[in-house]
């Protein structure tokens, strides 16, 4: 869906391409164009530094080339006024009524507003979480649950094909201690040292004992299996209970074992050698990262024959890629900023670009308060807070929406209390308080019979400075999805959208949308209602990226 932005920017390079026809300017057209909103709208609806860009290679002074497209863009319907500014600043106001318009276009696109084509055929694998199907997701988990979704979302709503991946490490050492915790609960037997603790084990011991109950009867070998098997099982399904619920959502469910068991590790080392980047050294294979920035080079096998987890890694992102994805981005905890240069050089050694075909997030640390008090330990797990617990203190929309809102690699604190209060200082309950408000308005506007919809709207009505402000907040929608994406930081969004009600709050105490008493229901209401309408198609279609529900009341 394209904005104001995005028109003005065509239009603008229309002016240029006029203007180097004419011989005027000497140079092409850029593909793309600066465009900001000024933060003191006396200066303009749009401002633009381009004159500056194009000035050397036309060898001409900025403000001359300003001058130029000043010409052409006073032309347009849409424009109200060019002014220069400084060395050559283009401040553009548009005329009011086609500003206006955009009501129409928000009220007609409707969910597709904000939406974009950047990323139209692009294949984007996105894998996030990946936790051992060992425990339950805990807190670090739950930040990825929140913002992997909330990417996936944008990315999709800039044009991508994204498919969501949950790699499930169910290979290795780890296992074999989860089946050993889980046996030894079950055997009413101490748990080992080095194995897992918490309630959950002796719950999942119950569980397998249940639906297997001639388990203890095997021969200790067997037996093992059987419970880290049934065990694995059945806390992966408990995973994906609790996603469920979180709102979070995978295509694709990965197994490690399917790398081992159909090949594909070897097939990644026969990749890597083929690009000659494989060696051997002291009876051990290494992959030569080294030459692409990683600060030493990787162990693939061992002298001994094991394989490392690296060598997993390395064949993951092959596969990754063998199944036609064009860029993987990997989110990952703030314990593994390691990863980065070894995944990137890893990229390189198959022969990609590690600069496009592989992004690597890494996510900070959460802090819980609660009474003033940081919540450290689990009830479930013995640990550190669950994914669960969490839900069950605030819900799903503040969990999710104030996971989403810090930048990933920042860290956070999370403040329980004022995620409990209705009140303003609740980021969450802000933004959907104000769409609860607009839906009250337009259900109040039914009632009183006053005409609305777009059959009713006379764009030439919106002048006064708020409604004006209003009209532009909605404006930058689009591009603020598209930074978003760009930038993999869907945190854009949630910003936003607190910016956006406060400018609603703003309009709603500056402007009268319903007519009072016996006041007759005027054009002024009905483009007002109209007003009203598209920001509450904003803030649901914003909320609706982040996961987070859009009630009507509150």
């Amino acid at each position: 869906m394209s904005s104001h932005s995005d028109l003005l920017a065509a239009q603008i390079q229309a002016a240029i391409s006029h203007a180097i026809e004419r011989g005027d300017l000497i140079g092409t057209v850029p593909s793309s164009i600066p465009l900001e909103r000024p933060k003191n709208r006396d200066h303009g609806d749009y401002a633009s530094s381009i004159a500056l860009q194009l000035a050397k290679p036309a060898g001409k002074n900025p403000r001359e080339v300003a001058e130029l497209l000043k010409k052409d863009l006073e032309k347009l319907p849409e424009v109200s006024s060019v002014d220069i500014a400084g060395p050559g600043f283009i401040n553009i106001k548009l005329n009011r009524a086609s500003q206006a318009d955009l009501v129409r276009t928000i009220l007609s696109a409707k969910e597709s507003y904000g939406k974009g084509t950047a990323l139209a055929g692009v294949k984007i694998n996105l894998e996030f979480i990946s936790a051992n199907p060992t425990g339950p997701l805990h807190l670090g988990h739950t930040r990825w649950a929140a913002v992997g979704d909330a990417l996936g979302r944008v990315l999709s709503a800039a044009g991508a094909e994204v498919v969501r991946e949950f790699y499930i490490n169910d290979r290795g050492n780890q296992m074999d201690l989860f089946g050993q915790s889980v046996q030894a609960a079950a055997l009413g037997q101490p748990i080992p040292e080095d194995g897992y603790q918490g309630d959950y084990i002796a719950d999942l011991a119950r569980e397998v004992l249940a639906e297997n109950p001639e388990i203890t009867k095997l021969a200790d070998e067997p037996r093992l299996v059987a419970f880290r098997e049934a065990a694995y099982k059945l806390q992966l399904k408990d995973q994906q209970r609790v996603l469920d619920t979180f709102n979070t959502h995978f295509d694709v469910w990965f197994s490690e074992r399917s790398l081992h068991d159909g090949g594909s590790v070897e097939h990644g080392l026969d990749k890597l050698r083929g690009q000659g980047h494989v060696f051997e050294l002291d009876g051990a294979t290494w992959l030569r990262t080294t030459d692409f920035g990683d600060d030493k080079d990787r162990v693939l096998v061992k002298a001994n024959g094991d394989l490392t987890y690296f060598s997993s890694d390395t064949a993951y992102y092959i596969n990754k890629r063998e199944r036609g994805f064009d860029i993987c981005i990997y989110m990952l905890g703030a314990d593994h900023h390691g990863y980065i240069h070894r995944l990137k050089a890893t990229a390189a050694c198959a022969g990609d670009n590690p600069e496009y075909n592989i992004h690597v997030l890494i996510g900070q640390l959460v802090k819980i308060m609660e009474g003033g008090e940081e919540v450290k330990l689990s009830k479930r797990a013995g640990t550190i807070i669950t994914l669960e617990e969490l839900v069950e203190k605030v819900g799903v929309d503040a969990a999710r929406y104030t996971l989403i809102r810090y930048p990933v690699d920042t860290p956070m604190v999370m403040d329980l209390d004022i995620l409990k209060r209705n009140t303003n200082e609740n980021p969450v309950y802000y933004v959907q308080y104000a769409h609860a408000r607009i839906a009250a308005v337009l259900r109040n506007a039914a009632e009183l019979n006053i005409a609305s919809g777009l059959d009713n709207f006379d764009p030439a009505q919106l002048s006064h400075d708020r409604e004006n402000e209003l009209l532009g907040s909605l404006a930058e929608f689009p591009r603020i999805v598209a930074s978003a994406a760009e930038l993999r930081e869907p945190h854009r969004i949630a910003r936003y959208l607190e910016e956006l009600a406060g400018v609603y709050h703003g309009f709603y105490a500056d402007c009268r949308v319903l007519p009072m008493g016996d006041e007759p229901a005027t054009a002024l209401h009905s483009a007002r209602l109209n007003l009203c309408a598209a920001t509450l198609q904003v803030l649901k279609n914003g909320l609706l990226l982040l996961g987070v529900s859009a009630p009507e009341r509150m």
